[in-house]
């Protein structure tokens, strides 16, 4: 594979699955209606949630899922993939939570937040710096 810029949805979904074991082409299943919400909250009092066997951090992230879900069902996308992770340097790494993937061939990073940190800010400048794509903040 070359530069991001020449990724296929192939291409991503295998770096995804190296890094993450539960992203593959059938974590997207449209039929799933399995919803399972914990009680555990993390340090910003977001709920885990996890839809479709895919844990999230949060009700707003898997509720965005289901909305590109949607999206794809009704061919208003060309696909997506979730957790993608892109290296800024040797021991800093960005994990986008979405990439979404047009039908007008350009593709979309797409970052689900409440809350802004200090780490996540500087994570994005050099993302941004890095790879010439702005991240899309929802």
């Amino acid at each position: 594979m070359g530069g991001f810029e020449d990724w296929t949805v192939e291409d991503v979904l295998k770096h995804n699955a190296k890094i993450n074991e539960n992203v593959s082409k059938n974590s997207f299943n449209i039929k799933s209606d399995k919803v399972y919400i914990s009680e555990k909250k993390n340090k910003y009092n977001a709920k885990k949630i996890e839809i479709d066997g895919v844990k999230f951090d949060s009700r707003k992230e898997a509720d965005f899922y289901c909305e590109l879900k949607i999206k794809l069902q009704a061919k208003q996308i060309k696909g997506f993939c979730r957790q993608a992770q892109f290296v800024l340097s040797n021991s800093i790494s960005y994990k986008a939570d979405f990439i979404v993937f047009n039908n007008d061939n350009t593709t979309d990073i797409i970052d689900v937040k409440g809350f802004k940190n200090d780490v996540y800010k500087l994570k994005k400048k050099l993302f941004e710096e890095k790879y010439n794509l702005k991240i899309i903040e929802v």
